[in-house]
């Protein structure tokens, strides 16, 4: 039997509870994605000491390299502008030459205008006196061959005058590079020492006194590498002067003449370059306390290959300017066979030089902030010993 039960009608009516909560979900969700793409990224984490004094130190020594550059680049435009001076000179002084035979020709040219071009035949039928006549023929003669060799002179002169003058203009032009060359070396050299003073300028007070703790161990331990030396030295020394005793009780009155010798075999150190290297010490230690100015030769300051080029010059030897090429200057030794007066040069790219005093210490100018002194050689790694004369 048919039910006569009526179907239940549903209205379709809106859902809004879920729908709204859907929705603050995802604003929630979009604020907090906002949130975190606006906010301010975390800084970097501070450096610590020993990085910070490994960056000031590879700054120092970038703004060695720089003022080695600095150096080269002065002495080069000094050189370069004297170059200048004298071709400038010599430009004038031809140039008035030039003038001078320019001159003459016109003499010539305005003589010959105004005797005009007339036939012999005709300045003979109008002449007062034959004589006459051939007296100036034969003045004319010498004339013309004055006024040759006038002109072959003017001629070398103009060439002579100018290929000085293109030889001036290059000079020039050089000269231009190296004095930009020289204001870009002198900006780097300034930009990384600046870097260096800012880094060290943020340290604190604690800081700064650890930092100078840890280079006070890194000159210990070169200090001690230098007293090993010291000691190599010693007993090699003492090996040298045993064995010359020896040779010398075998065989009376067979002497090796100055007795100075290394007894390595490499090198000379005889009573002429010791006299040398004593003058060269005694200059060094008096520069002692004199601050390091980067490009300076003293006599008030100096920068490293500034100190050894003075020290030589009061031993009577003239030194280049920059340690690249000081270090080209002499014979190379070995470390071990370093003897006093002797350059001792410093990393791989040769950016720094000290004198050596014996037992495994330099004198030499450090770096921007600190004076000439007394240091281990085993301060900085080693290049190479190189004895000047």
């Amino acid at each position: 039997m048919a039910s006569h039960r009526k179907p239940r009608t549903r209205t379709a009516g809106p859902r809004t509870a879920p729908v709204a909560g859907i929705t603050t979900a995802a604003l929630t969700s979009i604020a907090l994605l906002s949130q975190t793409a606006t906010a301010a990224p975390s800084a970097p984490p501070k450096p610590s000491l020993e990085e910070v004094q490994k960056k000031v130190d590879t700054l120092y020594h970038q703004a060695g390299v720089a003022t080695e550059k600095y150096n080269a680049a002065k002495e080069r435009t000094t050189k370069q502008q004297k170059r200048v001076g004298e071709l400038l000179d010599d430009v004038a002084q031809r140039t008035e030459k030039l003038n001078k035979a320019r001159q003459e020709l016109g003499t010539f040219a305005a003589a010959q205008y105004r005797t005009g071009a007339v036939s012999d035949t005709a300045t003979l039928l109008l002449a007062d006196d034959a004589q006459d006549y051939f007296d100036q023929d034969h003045l004319m003669s010498r004339l013309t061959s004055r006024q040759k060799k006038a002109v072959d002179d003017y001629q070398t002169e103009q060439a002579a005058t100018t290929k000085k003058r293109t030889e001036a203009a290059k000079s020039l032009e050089t000269l231009t590079t190296s004095q930009a060359t020289l204001k870009s070396t002198k900006r780097d050299v300034q930009q990384k020492l600046g870097d260096a003073r800012e880094l060290l300028s943020k340290l604190t007070a604690e800081e700064k006194a650890r930092l100078a703790a840890i280079e006070k161990r890194k000159q210990e331990a070169a200090r001690k590498k230098a007293e090993e030396l010291a000691r190599q030295q010693a007993e090699a020394e003492a090996k040298r002067k045993a064995a010359e005793e020896a040779r010398q009780t075998e065989n009376p009155g067979t002497g090796t003449g100055s007795g100075t010798g290394t007894g390595t075999g490499s090198g000379s150190t005889g009573s002429g370059y010791a006299t040398k290297a004593a003058k060269v010490i005694a200059f060094a230690e008096s520069q002692m306390g004199k601050p390091y100015v980067w490009g300076a030769t003293g006599p008030d300051s100096y920068d490293c290959s500034g100190l050894t080029q003075a020290a030589w010059k009061a031993a009577g030897i003239t030194l280049p300017r920059t340690t690249w090429d000081q270090v080209k200057v002499g014979t190379t030794v070995t470390t071990a066979d370093a003897k006093p007066g002797d350059l001792v040069f410093f990393y791989d790219d040769i950016s720094h030089v000290g004198i050596y005093i014996g037992d495994g210490k330099m004198i030499h100018a450090p770096k921007p902030g600190a004076n000439v002194r007394v240091e281990s050689i085993y301060y900085m790694p080693i290049h190479s010993v190189v004895r000047p004369a």
